[in-house]
């Protein structure tokens, strides 16, 4: 019962799923999408299955098909072959944007390890996102890979393995750097994961330029930052002009004299009299990243938009808003 309990109280915290909406379950045949087909089914939710054929692996990607068909009722997609797993996880996300409300069995495994390559690759930390914009949605964030598999041993649900696991970036981190990280400190997979719910940091080049400008005595001093943001500092007053980046966000402007910013209580759009924490409500943001959500406003603090959601009027096309979503 703990794993339902822990799934469902995930469910609430971030919104995921409305109480007994129908959701559709992305399906591999693995342990984690079928952990999560028969929790979501036995949380009370209305689940179908779609399984997404790559056909990369000849006669065993036909048999998880076929598995995924019959222990699943999965409607099978066809899909054609892509070259990376970014790319492969891209065409399934686009082939089933019709199917409504899609869930995937990403678990906290999958988020630790996402972290310690994003941390190698790039320097980022930034972690998979219980929700991501186009609807896709994560309930098994709070279970480990361990654990959805003693969820089906113990059901008596059969699964599949995948072979080519082992020879993929993320089979590398699973398979040879996570014992050996464990084996120099026990704690490292509970350290890692614990950095998926740290905020978004500044890249350090830039963080350096935005200390050494705002510490300096000179009553007005600007820095050129990269990547076309230019910081001003006015006295007490600081501004970004140009394009700004916002956690997976990147925003733009021609306008002059606007801040980006969270909300702060009390928040409304200008010339309106409509609540920025009605906004958010209103277009399902989870409550977990209301907070951290941009807004775009004057220097005398009026929200003139709120990113990607609404804008006040008169400033339409104002703000151009891009995202990118882990």
């Amino acid at each position: 019962m703990e794993v339902l309990e822990r799934v469902e109280a995930h469910i609430r915290a971030g919104e995921l799923i409305p109480p007994g909406a129908e959701v559709t379950c992305l399906v591999s045949g693995g342990p984690d999408s079928t952990c999560l087909w028969h929790v979501l089914g036995e949380l009370g939710y209305r689940v179908r299955a779609v399984h997404v054929h790559h056909g990369l692996r000849g006669a065993e990607a036909d048999a998880d098909a076929e598995h995924c068909a019959a222990a699943f009722a999965a409607e099978v997609i066809h899909a054609p072959s892509a070259g990376n797993e970014a790319e492969l996880r891209a065409v399934r996300y686009e082939l089933t944007e019709g199917q409504g409300l899609r869930a995937t069995g990403h678990t906290a495994s999958d988020q630790v390890e996402t972290i310690l390559y994003r941390l190698v690759s790039s320097g980022s930390t930034r972690g998979i996102r219980a929700r991501r914009a186009d609807g896709v949605v994560r309930p098994l964030l709070p279970l480990w890979r361990e654990e959805t598999e003693a969820y089906c041993a113990a059901h008596g649900l059969e699964w599949r393995m995948d072979t080519s696991n082992p020879g993929t970036k993320r089979g590398l981190i699973r398979e040879r750097l996570m014992p050996l990280l464990e084996e120099l400190d026990p704690r490292a997979r509970a350290n890692l994961l614990a950095l998926a719910a740290e905020r978004p940091r500044l890249p350090r080049g830039l963080e350096a330029s935005l200390v050494e400008l705002l510490s300096s005595r000179e009553g007005t001093r600007s820095a050129d930052l990269g990547g076309g943001i230019r910081a001003v500092r006015a006295y007490d007053t600081l501004r970004l002009e140009g394009s700004v980046e916002w956690g997976p966000w990147r925003l733009e402007t021609d306008a002059p004299g606007l801040v980006v910013r969270p909300r702060r209580p009390g928040d409304r759009l200008a010339g309106r009299s409509r609540k920025v924490q009605d906004v958010l409500v209103d277009a399902k943001v989870p409550r977990g990243e209301r907070d951290a959500w941009p807004l775009v406003a004057t220097e005398e603090g009026e929200v003139v938009a709120v990113a990607g959601l609404e804008e006040a009027p008169g400033w339409e096309g104002t703000v151009r808003v891009s995202r990118e979503d882990g």
